[in-house]
């Protein structure tokens, strides 16, 4: 099986992409990192790629008078890596409609939720404020929504009667560093079928990360 390329973009801490790197030098997914793309030039996930040897592409959202032309940088980026698989890991900004058609069952986002629950920013507050007894993480397809392509593998994470924010997210964020690689994995080895809303996991050899639930 050819080895795909993946693109991973990132606006902060980069701990999700840390874990695909680490996932892929384990030899867990078969594909390499082209690189990782930034819109905040200050963001440690720079020095995460740097140290792993990962091409650096800074396309800072400061820099653009306007959304289009960052779009369009941001495009020419993505063109030029020509990767399998972009995958946004804490990239914080809604993609543009032009880059989401353009590049089409291409794009994969991780979100600190069971969507459709408590889409956007602060899910984990969200999930507080609410009251739910689970939360957990979700890898989708990326549309032209916010947080509502087709849902690709879900884990769930118990909601501690003592929890704050910050201690909710660094259990959910535990589970993210061991779905997105796998979601990863399904998808360089051809193994996702999108129907409609649906994700379709193909038959392969198994790896299920603790109480991650894949989605018929």
């Amino acid at each position: 099986m050819p080895v795909k390329r993946i693109a991973v973009l990132a606006s902060g801490r980069g701990s999700n992409f840390q874990a695909v790197i680490d996932a892929i030098d384990r030899r867990e997914i078969p594909a390499s990192c082209c690189g990782l793309i930034t819109d905040n030039p200050g963001a440690y996930s720079i020095e995460r790629a740097e140290k792993a040897g990962v091409p650096v592409y800074i396309v800072d959202y400061a820099a653009y008078p306007t959304k289009e032309a960052y779009e369009q940088a941001l495009c020419r980026v993505m063109e030029e890596l020509s990767a399998d698989l972009y995958i946004l890991a804490g990239y914080m900004r809604i993609l543009g409609s032009g880059i989401v058609k353009q590049f089409h069952g291409r794009l994969m986002n991780i979100h600190p939720a069971l969507l459709p629950g408590f889409p956007g920013l602060h899910a984990q507050r969200q999930a507080l404020g609410y009251g739910v007894k689970v939360s957990g993480c979700t890898v989708h397809f990326v549309d032209e929504g916010m947080d509502s392509g087709p849902v690709i593998v879900q884990a769930c994470v118990p909601v501690e009667e003592e929890d704050e924010e910050e201690t909710l997210s660094a259990r959910i964020l535990a589970m993210e560093h061991r779905c997105l690689p796998e979601a990863i994995r399904l998808f360089c080895e051809d193994r996702l079928m999108v129907e409609g809303r649906r994700v379709r996991i193909l038959p392969g050899r198994t790896a299920s990360p603790g109480n991650t639930r894949h989605t018929p």
